[in-house]
Parts: structure tokens; sequence; C-alpha cells
């Protein structure tokens, strides 16, 4: 597939067609690995553990008061029957 560098600002960019970002497996907002190889460029996902962020994350809401649980008020009886 063809495609032209653009220019914004400072910046270049090329468009990147959805079907092609679906086949990588990405979405707007991952991140990606840009690899110069001789005359290309090449594209990968970079693939992070659902988990980053989240001790962080919960640092900051506890910092900020912010970590009370919005499902204490909900029994939970019936959990015993779950099975995981």
């Amino acid at each position: 597939m063809l495609s032209t560098v653009k220019k914004s600002g400072n910046s270049t960019y090329i468009i990147i067609p959805k079907p092609m970002l679906m086949e990588l497996g990405a979405t707007v907002g991952d991140h990606v690995q840009l690899i110069v190889d001789t005359d290309r460029i090449i594209i990968e996902r970079v693939i992070t553990s659902p988990r980053q962020g989240w001790a962080a994350d919960a640092q900051r809401l506890a910092a900020d008061g912010d970590d009370v649980s919005e499902w204490s008020e909900f029994g939970s009886k019936d959990d015993d029957a779950l099975t995981w």
C-alpha cells in the first residue's frame, strides 16, 4: 500500500489505514516501536502489561482520599458459589 509522508508543524507523519492497524493488533493510543532497517521503517506493536501503572494509580488515589470502595454496600454472600 502506498502512502505519503506529510508535514504538520515541525513533525512529519504518515496515515496508517485502519485495516492495517487491526492486522497489527493496534488501536489509537497504543505504543509502537519504530525500527529503521536500511531503506524501510518497521512498526511493531509494543505489548505492555495490562496492570502496568496500577500501583502508581492506587497510591495517587489513596493520597487524594479517593480510594473508598464504591461497591462496599453490596453483599458478597453468593460469592462462595462462584467457580474461578
